[in-house]
């Protein structure tokens, strides 16, 4: 079987928007235009509510289609790779190398991860997730990870300009995006509509009961 390169439980709003402007320590995800929107719980709130979440401890949780994306995260992936924005706020040469990411001693990756940055940083481990600091332009990245995924899938976990970059590129496979009915209205946005990539994909739209939908593309 060969190795896909993935996109999976990607959350957007009904806009196309990934994230608002203002990303900081205390905002991940930044702020939106309008103030009653919270990111991420709006785009998220289909995922965070399901059996299979990474992390969920409680032992509760919805089961049906949305617990089935999230248990399908990671299957079969041996890699990810982000954008510097994913793994945390600063911007520049690495001043705090304290700062090990948004997610605790036990990152959900539990697989070797490849950061895009401009900046050298020394590589760390957390837990069974091992974090690489790479300066290299989507072709070179995504051959380093095919390496360390040892036959497995990469998985393209975003930000927006990173996934835009590897389709930018030609080297996305299958595509997994949730839409959530909500609209940001100003930060970074994936497209202005999906059927801008089915010159390469197709596309199947699946609604869930939770209010989302869930946007499945593959290769042509």
């Amino acid at each position: 079987m060969s190795q896909l390169v993935r996109v999976q439980n990607f959350m957007l709003s009904a806009d196309g928007f990934g994230a608002g402007e203002g990303q900081s320590l205390e905002a991940p995800f930044g702020h939106a235009e309008d103030a009653s929107v919270k990111l991420p719980a709006d785009l998220g709130a289909w995922a965070f509510a399901t059996a299979h979440w990474p992390g969920r401890t409680d032992g509760a949780g919805s089961l049906g289609l949305d617990d089935y994306f999230t248990r399908d995260f990671a299957r079969n992936i041996g890699a990810e790779i982000m954008g510097r924005n994913k793994c945390g706020p600063q911007r520049g040469p690495w001043e705090n190398l304290d700062w090990q990411g948004w997610w605790g001693d036990d990152p959900p990756f539990h697989t070797p991860v490849f950061v895009l940055t401009h900046h050298h940083r020394p590589s760390f481990t957390l837990s069974d997730t091992t974090f690489h600091f790479i300066d290299a332009k989507p072709a070179d990245a995504l051959r380093q990870a095919k390496e360390a995924a040892d036959g497995k899938d990469v998985r393209i976990g975003g930000g927006v300009a990173t996934v835009r970059q590897f389709l930018d590129a030609d080297l996305i496979d299958t595509m997994h995006v949730a839409v959530a009915p909500i609209e940001i209205g100003q930060g970074e946005r994936l497209w202005t509509s999906p059927d801008e990539l089915l010159d390469r994909f197709h596309l199947e739209s699946v609604p869930s009961a939770s209010g989302v939908t869930h946007l499945l593309f593959w290769r042509r």
